[in-house]
């Protein structure tokens, strides 16, 4: 399309501005109207808005970020509510003191009745409550809410606890139940307001003054937490509330945990109702884990909180019979195994949870070995399972690392022996040459498996492995030949097996291993065999070594050259003035 000419632009030109003074007589008509409407009491009249044309519009306002809204205006100052949070937590403390004062010293020094002593903790239990839940309908009254409904529950549980502690009224299984009936029903509270702190309100303070009620750390006091705990977690189910995990599992695992203390130091409890009492704690905490990880956003944190609740039972040993602990820490360790075995099928344990209770598993299967048996039992099977472990879980980093720990374990366990057996044979008694020699085999299969595993390591699995076999050679000699000539034999065994592992580490290529061990060949061949051993056994050991070391060298040599004309070879074919 052609440029306009410089008339037409003229002619626009004019037109425009006769507009624009049609457009401000228009304006100054209508503010005229504008004042006349006033003055008679009539609403002014839709004023026209003229359109002016597009060709002369002025050009559009640079582009301008929006200024930021100002904050809102707050009532009162934010940074001072955790004085009335602080204040509340004061006052659920102070209050739950007063109620054990009502219920155990007030019993002690004979004032009121006991029917007046356990109604008015279960008045003022239920008041509170009450009035927490008036509290929490009105504006602003969520925080008294909590810490008037937290002290109300507390106070009615240590009311049912003194019922059958100290006045004896109810027995123990029957409190048990209402025990669990008010502290889940009082607990709902917590999951119908989508409060935590309740909860923990709740499980903190018991967790403290709940022994004044029943005179320490009993079985009675452990069975009245076990059930708040399990009434607990059926509130919990569906909310991601790790606190409150954690004080439930604390609220069972720390009296437990003292009251194993007191059995080893020759506490009256029943050790069989408190391995029992192990024993369901540790389900219960594994079992929670099941039901809360699905709804938890940190399950690293719940895998080990979880793990805590597995405590006592792996120190359930120093205080319940000796078989019960075994029973005990294997049962986890295999339930925990076979949970990891299925992680894929079961929602959230799969991956970091995973992880964590393989470790677990791994340390409770070690407690359950060397609680059963003794270090020269306890060496080969620790042994054997870390063999088993690398070679099954030799893909999963948590499996190789846990069959590097219980294969460590054993094999300073049969070091701990083993030196004894290299220096005075003849005092080796048959019962444990049969374990050194099971040690010794399982050892050497350990040290492979564990290298293989890690795909490194064959020099560290070597020297092990010689180590084995030196003591292997010598207990196999005193079995056979007797504490003097089979001793001796023994040791020159050993001395050709090290070369000989030496050799079959240079045929694979592991020069740099086959160097160490010749070294400590020759060394053991030099200052212990020459002056130790004598006759035939000298003589045999320094020649096959000899021997061993020429086929060695010559292989080796062989084996040099070999390459150095595959290189002179392929050198010579690259070449471009290589002769056609």
């Amino acid at each position: 399309m052609n440029a306009m000419n410089d008339p037409q632009r003229a002619v626009l030109a004019r037109l425009s501005q006769e507009f624009g003074a049609m457009s401000a007589q228009m304006a100054r008509v209508s503010a005229t109207l504008n004042e006349l409407n006033l003055t008679q009491g009539a609403p002014p009249p839709p004023a026209p808005q003229p359109t002016p044309m597009p060709y002369w519009q002025p050009p559009p306002p640079a582009y301008a970020p929006p200024r930021p809204a100002p904050p809102p205006v707050k009532v009162g100052d934010p940074d001072r509510g955790w004085i009335g949070k602080a204040l509340a937590v004061a006052g659920v403390g102070v209050t739950l003191i007063g109620v054990v004062l009502l219920l155990v010293l007030a019993a002690q020094a004979g004032l009121l009745r006991p029917e007046l002593r356990v109604a008015a903790g279960g008045v003022l239990g239920a008041v509170l409550v009450g009035i927490g839940i008036r509290v929490h309908a009105r504006p602003g009254g969520r925080v008294g809410a909590i810490a008037l409904s937290a002290t109300g529950i507390a106070a009615l549980y240590m009311d049912v606890m003194a019922v059958t502690t100290i006045y004896h009224w109810v027995v123990a299984p029957v409190a048990l139940v209402i025990g669990a009936v008010v502290g889940g029903g009082g607990l709902s509270l917590a999951r119908r307001w989508n409060s935590e702190q309740l909860a923990v309100l709740v499980l903190v303070p018991l967790l403290v003054l709940a022994p004044v009620i029943t005179d320490g750390v009993t079985l009675l006091l452990i069975g009245f937490m076990i059930a708040l705990s399990a009434a607990a977690l059926l509130i919990q189910i569906g909310r991601d509330w790790l606190w409150m995990h954690a004080a439930r599992t604390a609220a069972v695992t720390l009296p437990l945990f003292i009251a194993l203390l007191a059995g080893h130091f020759g506490s009256t409890a029943d050790t069989g109702l408190l391995g029992a009492a192990t024993g369901i704690a540790a389900l219960l905490s594994i079992v929670s884990a099941l039901l809360l990880l699905p709804s938890t956003a940190n399950r690293a944190w719940m895998a080990v909180v979880t793990v805590g609740g597995l405590v006592p039972v792996l120190v359930a040993g120093i205080a319940v019979d000796r078989w019960l602990a075994v029973l005990l820490a294997g049962a986890v360790s295999v339930f925990l195994l076979a949970i990891v075995l299925v992680a894929d099928r079961l929602p959230g344990v799969e991956g970091v949870v995973a992880q964590v209770w393989s470790a677990a598993s791994a340390a409770a299967a070690l407690v359950a070995i060397t609680v059963a048996f003794d270090g020269e039992v306890a060496a080969p099977v620790l042994l054997a399972l870390g063999a088993m472990v690398a070679l099954t879980g030799r893909r999963d980093v948590v499996a190789r690392w846990a069959a590097t720990g219980l294969g460590s374990v054993g094999a300073l366990m049969f070091f701990g022996h083993a030196p004894d057996i290299l220096a005075d044979g003849w005092r080796l008694t048959v019962a444990a040459a049969v374990s050194t020699l099971v040690g010794s085999v399982v050892l050497v299969v350990w040290a492979a498996t564990v290298a293989w595993a890690f795909r490194t390591g064959w020099v560290a699995a070597a020297l092990v492995s010689v180590y084995a076999v030196t003591v292997f050679s010598v207990t196999a000699g005193v079995l056979i030949g007797g504490p003097e000539k089979g001793f001796l034999a023994g040791h020159m065994a050993a001395t050709i097996c090290w070369i000989g592992l030496a050799a079959g580490l240079f045929a694979i290529g592991q020069r740099a291993g086959g160097l160490v061990l010749t070294s400590a060949a020759m060394a053991k061949l030099f200052l212990f065999d020459l002056g130790t051993l004598d006759g035939i056994f000298r003589v045999v050991a320094f020649i096959v070594v000899g021997l061993v070391l020429l086929a060695m060298g010559t292989r080796y040599a062989r084996s040099l050259a070999a390459r150095r004309d595959e290189a002179d070879s392929e050198s010579g074919q690259q070449s471009p003035l290589a002769p056609c």
